[in-house]
Formats: structure tokens, sequence, C-alpha cells
């Protein structure tokens, strides 16, 4: 899953929970893709955390202190 993106992993996701929800597939096959859905989950939010990780540099002052703030779509057009 290392070439994997953030869009795909969350879409295959999708369909394995909405697939293991149906409740018809053999126990062993559900295991399969219960196990997948996990790798996809950490894959998700290690993905997500390492982007959380860059919006967090890119707010750091002159000094290199990060200074963490809620985004607001306000403060984006009065610079």
């Amino acid at each position: 899953m290392a070439a994997l993106k953030f869009e795909d992993a969350l879409a295959r996701l999708e369909t394995i929970v909405t697939e293991l929800e149906r409740g018809d597939l053999p126990l062993n096959d559900s295991l399969k893709m219960f196990e997948e859905g996990i790798k996809l989950s950490k894959t998700c939010l290690k993905m997500l955390d390492d982007a959380e990780r860059k919006v967090e540099i890119m707010v750091q002052d002159k000094d290199g202190k990060k200074r963490v703030e809620a985004y607001s779509i306000e403060e984006e057009g009065t610079s």
C-alpha cells in the first residue's frame, strides 16, 4: 500500500465496509476483508497525521516556533 492515494484507500475502505455490512460473505472472506480494512484504516490515519504535521510546519513563526491555530476561511482573504 506504499503508493496508494488517500482517496483511493478511502474508497476501497468504503467498499469493504459496504460488503461486510451486507453479511453474505463466507467467514474466511469476511476476515480477509476485515484485515484489509484495518490496514487501509491505519494507512489513512497515517496519511492524515502526516498532512497535519505539514500544516503545522507551514504555520511556524519567524523564530521557528509553531503556532497551532484553527484555520478559518474568513482569515484567508484578509491578508
